[in-house]
């Protein structure tokens, strides 16, 4: 009897930015960071779940997402970096959501 040979499957990945599942959509260069995140990638930006995010966003203490068409959203670093700016710190009283609490201050 012979022996089996072991049959080895290679798999070729391309690193062609069409092979990609967003095949209309070219990967950004690594020098430039995104403008515009995803739901998930919001959520851990600012060091919360997902399902919190979207209470924060219900709240009014994040942000709401840009409508990029029918069904693609994405929120925009620049709002989220505001909005973490003004979040409370840790023993501060909550007040009001208005501006006018950091006019007078100023």
């Amino acid at each position: 009897m012979l022996p089996k040979k072991a049959v080895s499957l290679q798999l070729q990945t391309v690193n062609s930015p069409w092979d990609s599942p967003m095949a209309n959509q070219m990967p950004l260069p690594p020098t430039l960071t995104p403008r515009l995140i995803s739901r998930e990638a919001a959520a851990a930006y600012v060091c919360v779940s997902p399902n919190t995010f979207d209470q924060m966003v219900k709240d009014g203490l994040m942000p709401r997402p840009k409508s990029l068409g029918a069904r693609r959203k994405a929120y925009d670093v620049r709002e989220l970096n505001h909005a973490i700016d003004i979040l409370p710190s840790d023993g501060e009283n909550i007040c009001d959501k208005t501006w006018d609490d950091t006019r007078d201050a100023a």
